[in-house]
Order: C-alpha cells, then sequence, then structure tokens
C-alpha cells in the first residue's frame, strides 16, 4: 500500500537504528575486541566461535556508512571498535593480505587467501576512512587493492581468480563456500570487487584504479550479463566460458544497482545510460520471474526447479534495485514495487521480538529455524545498508 515519502523514510530509519543497536548490544565482545562470531537460531550468542574475515569487514563497513549518513558519534565509536580489531588480527603481516578466518583468541584458523574477503576488507576501510579520516585505514584498503592487482588479477583473460593459499599459490579448491562451484571465476567475487573499487575511488582519484573499474564494468557488460534473458551467469573458468545454469534472483538485483553506481562515481558518461538501461531491464524481469504475489523476491531457479524460499538479502537488495529502477525512470511502479518489498521484510522477515532479521522464510511463510541470527555470512551489511541506500534515494527526491 501506497505510504507518504516521510513515512516510508522514518520507517526504514527507526529500522537502521534497531539493526545496529542489536549489533552493539548482542555481538561486540567488549572483553576480547571485535565482534563475536555467532548467535545461534534461538538467539544464544556462541562467544567462542571462529569469527570471519566477510562477518567482521561487513561490520566495519556498516557502522563506518551509519555514521557517514547519520553523523552519530556512537556509530563513530562502534566503527573505531570494529578498526582496531580488523588491523589487528586480520591482516597478515607476513605475506599481507587478509586471513579468511580467526579463532575468538585473533589466531588464525584458516589463512586462505579468498579475492572476496579481501574485496570486503577494501570496503569497510575505505568506509572507515572517509568516517574518521584516519589515514592508516586507507593505507591498508590501498595494500589490499595492490594485493589484488598483483595476486589475484587474470592478466590474460581479464577478472580475478576466486582464491590462493596463505602465500600466494594456487589451490586446488577455489570455493567461497560450500554450495558454490570449484570453478576460477564467478560473478559474486567480481561483485564485490567492484563494489569496494567504487568506494575506494570515492577517496583515493587513483588512475589505475578507475581503468579497473571501467574493466570490471565492461566484464559485467559483456561476460557476465546474459542480455538475452537479462540475468546474471555465476560462475566461469578462467577465459569465461559459462559453467553454470542457475539464476539468483538477489544477485540480479543487486548487481543492477551496483554497476550504476560504479559507472557513476567514476562519471563515465557513456557508461552511465548503459548501466542504467541495464539495471531498469533487470528490475523488469526481477518482478516478472522472482518476485512472488505479495512482492517478496524468491531466492534462485536452477534448471529443473525453483527455490521459493525468500533470504533476507535479496529483499534488502530488491529494496534498494527497485528504488534505484524509480531514480532512474521516474515511473511510480518502482517505487510501489520497493515498498511492497518493505512491506514483506516489515511482515516477515524482521524479528520483533529478538532483533534482527530471519534468515529465510519458506513460501508458506514459515520461519527457517535452522540458520544462524548472526555469524559468517548473517551480519548488519545488507540489511542496514539497505535502510541507508534507500533513505538517500528517497530523501533527494529524485
Amino acid at each position: 500500500m501506497r505510504r507518504e515519502i516521510t513515512t516510508f523514510y522514518n520507517e526504514l530509519s527507526e529500522e537502521l537504528a534497531h539493526i545496529l543497536q542489536f549489533w552493539t548490544d548482542k555481538m561486540a565482545d567488549n572483553v576480547r575486541g571485535g565482534f563475536f562470531g555467532e548467535m545461534s537460531p534461538q538467539n544464544i550468542v556462541k562467544e567462542d566461535a571462529n569469527r570471519g574475515a566477510i562477518l567482521n569487514g561487513r561490520i566495519l563497513w556498516s557502522f563506518s556508512a551509519a555514521y557517514n549518513y547519520t553523523h552519530d558519534n556512537k556509530y563513530l565509536a562502534m566503527a573505531k571498535h570494529a578498526f582496531d580489531y580488523f588491523a589487528k588480527y586480520f591482516i597478515d603481516k607476513k605475506n599481507g593480505g587478509v586471513f579468511w578466518e580467526i579463532g575468538c583468541d585473533g589466531q588464525p584458523t584458516n589463512t586462505r587467501k579468498q579475492a572476496y574477503a579481501h574485496g570486503f576488507a577494501i570496503y569497510g576501510l575505505s568506509e572507515y576512512y572517509k568516517a574518521s579520516g584516519d589515514t592508516k585505514s586507507l593505507h591498508l584498503a590501498k595494500d589490499i587493492f595492490n594485493i589484488l592487482e598483483e595476486h589475484f588479477y587474470d592478466k590474460r583473460f581479464g577478472g580475478y581468480i576466486e582464491a590462493l593459499s596463505v602465500d600466494w599459490q594456487p589451490l586446488a579448491d577455489m570455493r567461497l563456500s560450500d554450495k558454490d562451484q570449484n570453478t576460477p571465476k564467478s560473478m559474486n567475487t567480481h561483485l564485490h570487487i567492484l563494489e569496494p573499487y567504487t568506494n575506494l575511488f570515492r577517496c583515493w582519484k587513483d588512475d589505475a584504479l578507475k581503468d579497473r573499474i571501467t574493466e570490471l564494468l565492461f566484464i559485467f557488460k559483456d561476460k557476465i550479463l546474459d542480455h538475452e534473458r537479462m540475468h546474471f551467469r555465476l560462475f566461469f573458468d578462467n577465459d569465461w566460458t559459462i559453467l553454470s545454469e542457475e539464476d539468483s534472483y538477489g544477485h540480479d538485483i543487486e548487481g543492477a544497482w551496483l554497476m550504476c553506481e560504479a559507472a557513476e562515481v567514476i562519471e563515465d558518461k557513456a557508461l552511465i545510460p548503459i548501466f542504467n538501461d541495464i539495471a531498469i531491464k533487470i528490475a523488469d524481469i526481477t518482478i516478472a520471474e522472482g518476485s512472488d504475489k505479495d512482492g517478496s523476491i524468491y531466492c534462485e531457479r536452477y534448471a529443473d526447479h525453483l527455490d521459493s524460499d525468500k533470504h533476507w538479502w535479496p529483499q534488502a537488495e530488491a529494496l534498494i534495485g527497485f528504488t534505484n529502477a524509480w531514480q532512474i525512470s521516474h515511473k511510480q511502479r518502482y517505487l510501489d514495487q520497493a515498498e511492497r518489498v518493505w512491506d514483506f521484510i516489515d511482515g516477515h522477515i524482521i524479528d520483533k521480538k529478538n532483533g534482527e532479521w530471519n534468515w529465510r522464510i519458506d513460501i508458506h511463510g514459515v520461519v527457517n529455524g535452522t540458520e544462524a541470527k548472526a555469524g559468517f555470512w548473517k551480519c548488519p551489511y545488507h540489511n542496514s545498508r539497505a535502510m541507508i541506500e534507500v533513505m538517500s534515494r528517497i530523501n533527494c527526491g529524485k
């Protein structure tokens, strides 16, 4: 149901405060530093759980971005808490780069070097620099950019390989997670290199960085996007041979707005209209194929079946993606679709009793009770970003 823009804004603002208060009150480790590695589905903190670079890089980004939007000093204090821990424990002082996982005592437990994790390190560190002005954070972000370019960049075919060993040797198993295919390249990793490179360029106007952002945009346009179906292909061989069939509705709509953002940040007047057009087409396909009748977003479609569960993060990304489509086109139906997604989030995804968002619900509206409330992949990044991005966009009145 259509609401006043001010009402929509206020609802998002209130939820942003709820999300970040949860992570401040429940997940911050005020003894050992950083943040606890996991909270069970029953909302029990597992204080001795291992801690992942993805979780901590995303937390750093979330509190930094919240401060940059609200200028509330409590968020800057939490961002510093996150930065101090990340810089002390996740940076490999011997070989460079970022450890994948550490124990609650700060000792590395999985030293593999995943390109995806390095992307989120840059994302968090660059956002913290914007918040704090701490040059150490910017220097670390630049160092990790150089590491990605030196060790992960494919000089023959372009793009970035998935993973290497602690000392930059090849790995037989490069998977990001157990659910992913073991392939040298993926859409997901390239998206989360484009995203931090764009953010880093906001505070470091480096020509080589701009060139890589431009190259990544062309990789998405020419290699990753299926222009006939308007879905991103997900897994590739080194030479960009396609190795997958499934569609990911969350990655489609997330990638749509992040490509627009990248083109705008580097101020490429030729690319901006191209990616705006792509974003509108992806939004239309997501509505037509990936949305349930209540506006919620399905997870994925495989060759032989639809995964009709509604995970928290595609809802968050659809909220931004449809608002972005509204900004580009000025067509009210996209903002209406964003509001429908928000109504679903508010009614089904947000845990009003215990805080934060449920991982997923099924097609019948039943909450999955087996997955962590917070953990390696479950953090305040997607949902806090959705609140900030949509508030920023509707407040501009575009």
